[in-house]
């Protein structure tokens, strides 16, 4: 796991990605200082390392010269281009811009000459800093976009009129032979104080337009039947659960990845970390799906099938719950209160994954990381509404008061079905957490809090059964500073 942490653990900001010549490069914000923009590498996409950093604050007087702020990186014409945003000192950093740095390698950066940088909003459609009631401007967070040959430039912008607190809207810059023409909004949903890291992609004939949202922490879409088309929501228009912030695509072959960072205690001032990517396709409706990202499959070391793992305990001995543990299912239930059935997990990184089928009413779900005392991840599964959240849930010797931790982390929603069949997959790597449901991801998370080493599932009221259970091993993560280490032997420096 990668979350560029020094002396702050919250270091890492927004983020953009570039596949090149079968590497990963990601660019990032260092916060709280926003003094350089950082760079690191990876083969796989979900490890990095460090390399030299992009792009720093312009020197006193220059019009980055106070932070920089959101970038896009892109391939244009064999070379590289880095849009970013500037706030300058003599501005007391409440006036963001755009610029444009240029690269031939992705390693070493020139900020741009040409005279029609800083981009800077015009009160057409636009705050400005004499039109502006919230006494700092948005114009930032750019991302190059082509369209019918034509380049453009989308913005985390706000509209000049509107309520205060609802003005955000998703900017558009054209630029023709180096004439900057500002466009109406692309977006304005006259809902949010600003769309934040926005970025387009097209997909099976549709374009969707991503911003992320402060107000709840979560990344939201639109859609239109034409890049310039009016843009609609889905009832449900969250594609990155509540804590997954600053998203960003790429194309990766024909996976089209979404990348961003997480808030670990979903607050802006806690521990920012940069989780694996996951993909993005449609259903039949056009609808967004999450789905997980193929290169699991690559990194798998062993599958052990249902009937060679090791045995099934009962955690709570609760005299009401029963199991039948065969070699192709397992049935488990309790009559009354909770039971948690699990087994010692091979490996602590891995892929579980099998078929799960609901007997009758009652509490159910799975659970990770437990432990002898019932400390862990508790996974619910609400097969009646389609609703799941997880749960970090265990006891708190520090508080005699409230000697429990019960802390809900996330939660989403999945599609029922009358046969209460549902296939699942867990992922635990490093202090990642993803659930699919039915080939859809519905949780995605990074936590710290337990690390126990049994796995399995409860019931409370309910009978369940697993088949077709699989359990894959993971390598264990590298971490960056690990990573580092390695180079630095290797290369006997």
């Amino acid at each position: 796991m990668y979350s560029g942490s020094g002396f702050s653990d919250w270091e890492i900001g927004d983020i953009t990605v570039i596949i090149y010549k079968e590497t990963y490069h990601l660019f990032h914000l260092i916060i709280p200082n926003h003094d350089y923009i950082a760079h690191a590498v990876s083969t796989d996409g979900i490890s990095w390392k460090r390399v030299n950093n992009a792009l720093f604050v312009g020197h006193p007087g220059e019009w980055d010269d106070d932070m920089l702020w959101t970038m896009d990186v892109c391939e244009v014409d064999n070379k590289f281009e880095m849009y970013y945003t500037g706030l300058q000192r003599k501005d007391r950093g409440v006036i963001s811009s755009i610029g444009l740095a240029v690269s031939d390698n992705l390693v070493d950066w020139q900020k741009s000459s040409k005279k029609i940088f800083p981009i800077k909003p015009k009160g057409i459609y636009y705050e400005t800093p004499e039109m502006n009631p919230r006494k700092w401007l948005s114009f930032r967070d750019p991302f190059r976009f082509v369209y019918k040959g034509d380049v453009y430039l989308l913005l985390c912008a706000r509209s000049k009129s509107g309520l205060v607190s609802r003005r955000g809207c998703v900017g558009l810059v054209k630029i023709t032979n180096d004439i900057v023409e500002l466009m109406p909004p692309l977006l304005y949903p006259l809902v949010y104080d600003d769309i934040e890291c926005p970025c387009v992609f097209e997909l099976g004939g549709r374009y969707y337009l991503l911003g992320s949202i402060r107000e709840d922490v979560s990344v939201r879409y639109w859609f239109a039947p034409d890049f310039f088309g009016e843009y609609h929501s889905f009832q449900s228009d969250v594609v990155l659960p509540h804590g997954n912030y600053a998203a960003r695509t790429v194309l990766d072959g024909t996976h089209l990845l979404v990348y961003n960072f997480f808030y670990v205690q979903r607050k802006n001032d806690s521990l920012r970390v940069l989780p694996p990517p996951k993909e993005l396709e449609i259903d039949q409706e056009g609808q967004l799906l999450l789905k997980s990202y193929y290169r699991w499959n690559q990194m798998i070391k062993k599958i052990i099938p249902q009937g060679d793992l090791p045995d099934v305990n009962h955690l709570f001995s609760n005299p009401s719950a029963t199991s039948v543990i065969e070699p192709d299912k397992w049935v488990c239930g309790s009559k009354g209160g909770y039971e948690v059935f699990y087994f010692q997990k091979p490996s602590a990184c891995f892929i579980w994954e099998g078929l799960l089928i609901v007997e009758g009413m009652g509490k159910l779900g799975l659970v990770t990381d437990i432990d002898q005392n019932g400390n862990g991840y508790f996974i619910s599964l609400d097969v009646s509404n389609g609703h799941t959240e997880i749960t970090a849930w265990g006891f708190n010797p520090l508080d005699n008061r409230q000697n429990f931790i019960f802390n809900n982390l996330q939660a989403g929603n999945f599609t029922t079905n009358e046969a209460k069949t549902y296939r699942f997959r867990l992922i635990r790597y490093g202090s990642y957490i993803e659930l699919s449901i039915d080939g859809v991801v519905k949780l995605t998370l990074v936590d710290y809090t337990y690390t126990g080493d049994g796995v399995g599932l409860f019931s409370a009221s309910s009978v369940l059964s697993l088949q077709e259970i699989t359990f894959s091993v993971l390598p264990d993560p590298t971490e960056e500073y690990a990573s580092r280490e390695e180079e630095q032997k290797q290369s006997g420096t």
